[in-house]
């Protein structure tokens, strides 16, 4: 189990530009210590993507939110 902080309202409130390219830069560079690390950035960036669309548009590309046919 890992002690990432939970995404909570208030930590996506906190987040600006310069702490968005940092999670960005995380995520290009899947650098991390498990892939645990890397799914709790990959989770903050969707949380973000869906309540500050604003914010995460420039780093949308790394949600990979592809459609797929359910036929």
């Amino acid at each position: 189990m890992t002690n990432a902080p939970s995404i909570t309202a208030e930590l996506i409130a906190s987040l600006d530009e310069a702490s968005m390219a940092d999670l960005a830069r995380r995520l290009e560079e899947d650098d991390y210590p498990s892939a645990f690390a890397g799914l709790q950035d990959w989770h903050l960036l969707r949380a973000v993507a869906i309540h500050r669309p604003d914010l995460a548009r420039p780093y949308v590309h790394l949600v990979d939110q592809e459609p797929f046919d359910e036929d």
